[in-house]
């Protein structure tokens, strides 16, 4: 491999680039302003290919979230998509970003996202969307070859001169502002509106106290655009001002610090709900006016139970780590068919999107870590749009004197759950890379479990081994499977009693113990 290809590829994370665009004394920068334009560069040349449009009919807009690098990386992204017809967003969430090429008001051919999500401050990345969604993993190494070879043939530190000298009838272009914040608030009120249906058709959150939590990220405006706007009370907010230093809390519902802070502000305001997005918005949960979380396995169900009225027996697909208890309630109580399959997003969603190609109705693909995606709004993972679900089913029910709380009855939880990590580490002599060692230890577990009368294999399973456990006292299970990106083999484990989860780490403790590669992290 080539030193732009090391340089390139190391920045792919699934489908998104991800990469340290501020250096700090404990790692240098690995995603400069060069190598955006070199990408974005590609991405504009691929496009013109997918779309059979010359690049200056091209219509691609670029946003961005609070990270203190996001004007560096904006500056590349215009260096590389000179010659197409760009549209500023500026801080706008990644919804609203791929929602930018569906909407009439936009009709972008495609969309760039700059964010890395919930990462620590020094990192950024680029997320890609077309009208049919965000790049496969495929189609992204497709555009990164494009930036490899680009790079190989005008390296320079002069970006700006690079691209010209690549494509030298393609300089100028056009540059222009667009306020998608806007349109999307507004196409978003207008869908509670109908959702609600109030007597006060323009207000028809009013009389509700909602307070929002953005993480200091790209969705403040969720507070005073929309639920301000159709009539809630959103005092006792926190977090709405942009910051790329993050400096209350990691923008992230699955955080427990994050989770902390709605919940404090949820109750100190007395509302009656409190809803929080990870930094670019493309995720939610949201927390009860008595403060109980509803992240993972209660944000499932909750979704899932809102769902289950419009759509009965349709098939929720979620990620790998959700619990027997989840299954229980989708199956069991509300009649609904149940896909449990792999880690990542873009997998759940796609399985979701690939079911109903197949005749089998799907309207939620959902993944444990708040990615939530309905069939209603183009399959599009939208923290806000998780939010306005719940919002909406709250504003009806209170018109008919009924709790939210009541959505999740017969929603049971494991007494017990843990998420254990082991790091697969170097050893001298083993060059085995960490994807097929972590392999091997999948495989060689599947063959204990087998052997061991305290575990039975679950089938169907799509990720890794998910076994029961059940040694006459304890119930529960475990999954094993391997990190979608880092050298990492995450353990779940779930039990139904008190002092189960140590039970199965009794049983299974010996065999990771064997795999001297792997260290507890």
């Amino acid at each position: 491999m080539s030193d732009f290809e090391n340089l390139f590829f190391r920045l792919q994370n699934g489908n998104d680039v991800r990469g340290i665009a501020i250096a700090t004394e404990e790692a240098p920068a690995t995603l400069t302003k060069d190598m955006v334009a070199f990408i974005t560069r590609a991405f504009a040349s691929w496009l013109s290919g997918k779309t059979n449009k010359a690049k200056d009919e091209l219509r691609i807009g670029v946003g961005h979230d609070s990270r203190l690098s996001a004007e560096m990386m904006e500056a590349g992204c215009l260096i590389g998509l000179a010659g197409t017809q760009i549209f500023l967003c500026h801080l706008s969430s990644t919804p609203s970003m791929f929602q930018s090429t569906v909407y009439e008001e936009s009709n972008f051919d495609a969309a760039i996202m700059i964010t890395a999500s919930h990462l620590p401050y020094p990192r950024n990345g680029l997320k890609f969307f077309t009208r049919e969604g965000a790049l496969e993993k495929s189609q992204l190494t497709e555009i990164l070859k494009l930036a490899v070879e680009l790079a190989e043939k005008y390296g320079s530190e002069d970006t700006e001169a690079i691209v010209k000298a690549a494509l030298p009838e393609e300089a100028g272009g056009q540059v222009q502002d667009f306020d998608l914040v806007d349109v999307y608030s507004r196409h978003m009120c207008d869908y509670v509106k109908k959702q609600v249906q109030a007597p006060d058709y323009d207000q028809p959150l009013a009389g509700l106290h909602i307070v929002l939590d953005a993480g200091n990220g790209a969705a403040g405006f969720f507070a005073d655009k929309i639920l301000a706007a159709l009539g809630a009370d959103t005092a006792g907010s926190i977090c709405l001002n942009p910051d790329g230093t993050f400096p209350v809390h990691v923008p992230n519902p699955e955080n427990s610090v994050a989770m902390d802070a709605i919940r404090k502000a949820t109750l100190d305001a007395h509302a009656d709900l409190g809803v929080i997005f990870d930094c670019d918005g493309d995720r939610g949960a949201v927390v009860l006016s008595d403060g109980k979380e509803v992240n993972r396995n209660r944000l499932i169900a909750m979704l899932a139970k809102i769902v289950s009225e419009d759509y009965p027996g349709t098939t929720i697909v979620t990620d790998s780590v959700t619990s027997d208890e989840l299954a229980d309630f989708l199956e069991g109580t509300l009649k609904m068919k149940h896909l449990r399959f792999k880690r990542g997003y873009k997998n759940v969603i796609n399985k979701g999107i690939e079911l109903n190609a197949a005749g089998q109705d799907c309207e939620l693909a959902i993944e444990t870590s708040g990615h939530g995606a309905f069939k209603d709004n183009y399959f599009s993972d939208d923290g806000a749009y998780i939010g306005i679900k719940i919002i909406c089913q709250l504003a009806r029910m209170r018109q008919k004197g009924l709790q939210l709380e009541s959505l999740l009855e017969g929603f049971a939880e494991p007494a017990e759950a843990v998420e254990r990590r082991y790091a697969i580490v170097d050893e001298p002599g083993d060059e085995r890379d960490f994807h097929s060692y972590g392999a091997s230890v999948i495989e060689a577990f599947r063959a204990f479990a087998g052997q061991n009368e305290n575990l039975s294999l679950v089938e169907p399973n799509y990720e890794g081994v998910r076994v029961a456990f059940d040694n006459g006292s304890v119930k529960g299970w475990m999954l094993v499977r391997q990190s979608l990106h880092d050298p990492e083999i995450p353990v779940n484990i779930e039990a139904k009693q008190n002092g189960g989860v140590q039970a199965i780490l009794d049983c299974t403790n010996d065999f990771f113990a064997q795999f001297t590669r792997l260290k507890l992290k």
